[in-house]
């Protein structure tokens, strides 16, 4: 599932879109929307985002926690807004701030879409959160123990949903984060947060396996650090960073938990709890880094 958050200056409103497709493909990203460039206004929209976010538990908990804590209108994309249950029942709480559209990120076509409505509707963007992230379908993918079990069907699935996805949505949304930066937030830039993996990291990899998993969100993040250098080589006010959430206690993870200390294994507030207060207090010169829930650093 995806979703998307929006917030318009001009209403004082938040729009989330998501995204919901039948092999729990997933992808999530947040915009800060700024269409009325009046400074006058700035004190009165210093949290207006709209986010773009996997309706895994994890995301729902996202959208929820921005419903609640704040205060817009939420635009929701998906693949199937009729099947998006748990989007749906975020609606029947906030029927005046969150709408549905369709919208498939494997589909490019659907992305321009949707930036062309948020463009035409908004204006301009100040934060992007990429949540994709699929790790097992039954009967399709499943994390490889051994390399005898890698097939390319699964490495290509992966990387389509964990790397080529997130990547397409920054390209078409580009233009709206340049507009936005960080007019109307506490932040001097606008914000991409991509949600990778710590298994992502080269770095930390001590314990090899998951080779569908880990390489897709090793691209990633090194098509995050692409898109941070010409983004600074450009001077454009957008910070990318990417965000290990921990091991969450969700439907994605729970066929893994058996070694997971009791201590290590979130909730799902917890996780977004921490990973919202990672974004929001992200600089300029966060830009390209790789974050854990924490706020420490990892290695790539």
């Amino acid at each position: 599932m995806y979703e998307v958050l929006v917030r318009s200056r001009a209403n004082q409103s938040i729009s989330s879109c998501k995204l919901q497709t039948s092999t729990e493909r997933s992808v999530g990203l947040l915009f800060w929307v700024d269409k009325l460039k009046m400074y006058k206004l700035r004190h009165l929209f210093l949290s207006q985002q709209c986010s773009f976010m996997a309706m895994t538990s994890l995301r729902l908990m996202r959208v929820k926690q921005l419903l609640e804590k704040e205060k817009g209108h939420v635009i929701a994309t998906c693949r199937n807004p009729s099947g998006a249950t748990g989007l749906l029942h975020l609606k029947s709480k906030f029927a005046e701030r969150l709408s549905i559209l369709q919208l498939d990120v494997t589909n490019e076509s659907t992305i321009e879409e949707s930036a062309k409505s948020i463009s035409e509707k908004y204006g301009s963007l100040n934060l992007l959160i990429n949540a994709s992230g699929i790790l097992s379908i039954p009967q399709v993918l499943q994390p490889e123990t051994t390399l005898r079990k890698v097939e390319k069907s699964s490495l290509l699935l992966a990387y389509e949903v964990n790397a080529v996805g997130p990547i397409l949505v920054i390209k078409h949304m580009w233009p709206l984060l340049r507009d936005g930066g960080g007019l109307g937030t506490e932040r001097d830039v606008a914000v991409v947060a991509n949600l990778s993996a710590r298994v992502g990291s080269i770095g930390d990899n001590r314990l090899g396996g998951w080779h569908s998993y880990r390489a897709s969100k090793s691209a990633l993040n090194q098509l995050t650090k692409n898109i941070s250098v010409e983004f600074a080589r450009r001077k454009d006010p957008i910070t990318c960073i990417l965000l290990h959430p921990g091991t969450v206690d969700t439907d994605l993870s729970r066929p893994f938990q058996r070694n997971v200390p009791e201590d290590k294994l979130f909730t799902t507030e917890f996780s977004v709890q921490k990973l919202l207060s990672i974004i929001h207090n992200a600089k300029s010169h966060d830009n390209g880094k790789f974050f854990a829930w924490d706020g420490q650093e990892i290695p790539w």
